[in-house]
Formats: C-alpha cells, structure tokens, sequence
C-alpha cells in the first residue's frame, strides 16, 4: 500500500491535514508521527503492510501540513489527543487501531485515556508510558547522573522566543542533526526533504517547540495517573539504540498494562523508517487481520 498525499479536514479545532491508505473496511490502523517529523514517517512501514488495511496518518497540530494555530495550552497532549479525536470523528471512525511514536506515542496514550471504548489495540514506540510514575522517575535519576546533555534541544526549544528566533532559515541544518540512524546509515533522504520543507511552513519552529514547552504542565496532569491500567491488548516496539529514550525507560511497564507485548529491534529512536519491514511484521503478527 501507498499513503496518499495530505487531505484535509476542517474541525471544530483547526484544519489539519492527514493522509490515508487502503480499503475502507475494516477497523482502521491511525498511526501518529512526533517530533520533528510528519505523518509522511509512518510511508516506509504501510509499504511494508501485507494485509491491506485502512490507514489513517494524521499530522498533529503545529507540524506536517496542519494548522499552527492555538496557544502554549493547545499543544498539551492532552489537547493534541482532542485534535485528533475531532479528526477521527469527523471522517466518522469509531473503533480503530491506534499507533504512535515519539510524542506521537504521548498523543496515543492521552487518546487511550479518553475513549478507552474506542481503542481496539494500542502500540508504543520509543516514548514514555506515561502511568510509568515508578520507572519515569528511575529514568530521572539516570539521566541526572549522566549529565543529561543529550536532552540539550528540548531545553533550547524551552527558552521564549529562541527556537522562533534562531531557526528560520536554517531548517535543514537543524533537522539533519535529529534524523540520523543508530549505524550511520544515511536517513531517508526523501523523508529529509519533506520534513524540511514542512519545518519551513511559517510559525513550525515555535509550533513544534511548544511540544517542550507544555511538558511541565503535561508532566504535573501524569502524576495523578500513578495505578491506572491501560486495558486494550498493548504492543511495545522499542529501538535499543535510542540515545534519548534510554532503555531505563522500559523499567516496570509490565504494571502499567493488562496485556502488553514488549518487542526490542535494532534501531536507534526513528525506528519506523530504520526498520520498517519489521516494524511492518511486528504490526501484522499483534493486529487482528479483519
């Protein structure tokens, strides 16, 4: 299968673009993209797809081509789950598969929250569990000891005004230093190109900093959620050579979920477009085929 070009949906919450393949039947596989990328991600793995499914890629707000609208407030992932939900609805889904990476993975598990009814299946990439109090603060700790330099963007993107200051203009520079692979293997180069020119869209560098800057208050909504239990059938794809999403990260998921597959590949944190076809195979072997 091939996703398509970006369509685009009108909501009570913005305009954003999406882009879609396979049949109609069926309950569709809505696979949401993070940072710095766009629903374009998820292309290398639907080509991968053997059963031919309903593919539903959004691009959540303030990157891909939907809108970059909205204040700080509207890009806490519990709002980003709203966008999507008023997307979803509006092409009249109800039951779906859900998959997400990145902080399109947080954007999943705040969907899963919200109409738990809804979500048949849910799959994480290489992102927190955000129920994962007890193992989130491990990763804390690690982190400190190590310095943390590796986490230096997300403070960059923190700062007022700098991301919107210092990266007009020099978009590819500064993707190309995020979308690398774990072995040296060149990054998709077609995947570069779209990204850039999406990061390029005016208002993307502050859009897409927001993701950082609404953490705090996405972290202080987490820590009520300590004890609670995702109940659909959950898979866990995670690349082991992540520099940012350590594998401390994994520590007592099993306690978050009734039922959760947890799978390691090698790839570093993009590893839908550096494993696709086992990204593809992992999919098919946890989804029903119907």
């Amino acid at each position: 299968m091939t996703l398509s070009s970006p369509r685009f949906v009108t909501t009570s919450r913005g305009r954003f673009s999406y882009r879609s393949a396979g049949p109609e039947a069926g309950p569709p596989l809505v696979m949401l993209h993070g940072w710095p990328e766009s629903s374009y991600c998820w292309a290398p793995v639907v080509a991968h797809l053997k059963v031919p499914r309903r593919v539903i890629a959004p691009d959540l707000r303030g990157l891909g081509d939907s809108t970059r609208e909205g204040d700080l407030a509207q890009y806490r992932k519990q709002a980003l789950a709203e966008d999507v939900i008023a997307l979803l609805d509006a092409l009249g889904v109800d039951a779906f598969h859900l998959v997400g990476h990145d902080w399109g993975g947080v954007v999943a598990q705040e969907i899963a929250l919200a109409i738990p009814d809804r979500v048949q299946r849910l799959v994480l990439m290489n992102i927190a569990v955000i129920n994962n109090l007890r193992g989130n603060r491990e990763v804390i700790e690690e982190v400190r000891r190590s310095g943390s330099s590796q986490y230096w963007y997300q403070h960059f993107q923190q700062q007022p005004g700098l991301a919107e200051a210092m990266i007009p203009g020099n978009e590819e520079t500064w993707l190309r230093h995020f979308l690398r692979t774990w072995n040296g293997q060149p990054f998709p180069e077609d995947a570069v190109r779209e990204y850039v020119r999406c990061y390029a869209i005016p208002g993307t560098p502050g859009a897409g900093a927001n993701y950082y800057r609404a953490f705090r208050d996405d972290a202080k909504r987490w820590t009520t959620l300590e004890g609670h239990i995702w109940p659909m059938p959950s898979l866990y794809i995670y690349g082991n050579k992540d520099r940012v999403i350590i594998p401390s990260y994994l520590n007592h998921i099993e306690s978050c979920f009734r039922d959760i597959r947890v799978e390691q590949i090698e790839a570093g944190h993009f590893v839908q477009e550096e494993q696709p076809e086992r990204v593809a195979d992992l999919l098919e072997d946890f989804l029903p085929a119907g």
